[in-house]
C-alpha cells in the first residue's frame, strides 16, 4: 500500500511538526532506496523501499488508528486541492481536524469513498493494510444501503438489478463496460428499498440505477457487513473511535483468511 512521504515521516514518531518535516525533505536529508527524496507528496510502498534519515532506517508504528465516521452530505472522501478549496468544497477530513494528534490526522486514510452526496457509515483509519483487505473486490465485502428513487420502483427493474446489469462509463472519451454484481434488495417500497452489494466500483449503486431508467435521489450506507451504522449512536458528522478486534469481529469473523 503506497503512502506519501510526509504522511509517512509523521507516523514515525520522530519529527515534532509539520515544519521540521518539511525542512528535512526540502534539504535532502530523507532518502528513498539509496535516493534523496525532495518532493513531500513523493508516494511509495514502505514495506518494499527503506527510508533513511540521519544514518537510521524509519519504520512505521504499529498501532494503528480505527475511526467510524457518519458522513454527512456534501462531503467528499479526499483532502481538498487548491481548486475543491477555491470551489468551496468541504473534506471528511475537516471532522477530524484538531480533534485528533497531528501524526494521526496527517495518516488518515478513507476505506473506500462515499460520493458528495452520499451518506452513512465510512471507517477512517491509518492502516492502509485494512483498508486495502476491506476494499478488495476479491474479498467481497458486503455493504447495505438504504435508497430513495425519483421513480417509482418496477418490478422490472427490481429483477434486473437483483440479478446484475450491464454498466457503460464514458470517461473522457474511454470506454469501460462491465456487468454489476447480482444485489441483495429488501424492504422494498414504491421509491426506497434496502440494498446489500459486495463491490464498491465508483458510483455503482447511482450508475445501476441509471441503467434501469430511474435515479436515486438518497443514499445512506447502513452498514458494512455486520457493522452497523444503528450500533453507534452518531450523528451525521459524529465519529468515534474503534478498535481492530470490532472490525475483525463485525467484518471479518466469517473470513478471516483475508486478514
Amino acid at each position: 500500500m503506497k503512502i506519501r512521504l510526509h504522511q509517512f515521516l509523521s507516523k514515525c514518531g520522530i519529527f515534532s511538526s509539520k515544519n521540521e518535516i518539511k525542512n528535512a525533505i526540502w534539504e535532502g536529508k530523507i532518502t528513498v532506496n539509496g535516493s534523496i527524496v525532495k518532493n513531500i507528496s513523493f508516494e511509495f510502498n514502505p514495506e518494499k523501499k527503506k527510508v533513511i534519515y540521519d544514518n537510521k532506517e524509519l519504520s512505521l508504528p504499529q498501532n494503528e488508528k480505527y475511526f467510524l465516521l457518519n458522513k454527512p452530505m456534501g462531503f467528499i472522501c479526499s483532502r481538498l486541492n487548491s481548486q475543491e478549496k477555491k470551489l468551496g468544497k468541504k473534506s471528511i477530513y475537516e471532522l477530524f481536524y484538531g480533534k485528533l494528534p497531528t501524526m494521526v490526522y496527517e495518516s488518515l486514510i478513507t476505506v473506500g469513498r462515499l460520493d458528495e452526496n452520499t451518506t452513512g457509515l465510512l471507517l477512517v483509519t491509518t492502516d492502509g493494510k485494512l483498508a486495502h483487505k476491506i476494499t478488495n473486490p476479491q474479498n467481497k465485502i458486503k455493504k447495505t444501503y438504504y435508497i430513495e428513487t425519483t421513480k417509482l420502483i418496477s418490478l422490472n427493474q427490481i429483477d434486473a438489478i437483483r440479478k446484475g446489469v450491464k454498466i457503460k462509463i464514458n470517461d473522457n472519451g474511454k470506454i469501460e463496460e462491465y456487468i454489476s454484481r447480482p444485489t441483495i434488495l429488501t424492504e422494498i417500497e414504491e421509491n426506497s428499498m434496502i440494498l446489500t452489494i459486495d463491490e464498491g466500483k465508483k458510483r455503482e449503486i447511482r450508475r445501476i440505477f441509471n441503467s434501469v431508467g430511474n435515479e436515486v435521489s438518497k443514499l445512506h450506507r447502513l452498514s458494512t457487513e455486520k457493522m452497523s451504522l444503528d450500533d453507534y449512536n452518531l450523528d451525521l458528522g459524529e465519529f468515534c473511535e474503534i478498535n481492530f478486534e470490532d472490525i475483525v469481529r463485525e467484518i471479518f469473523d466469517d473470513n478471516k483468511t483475508v486478514l
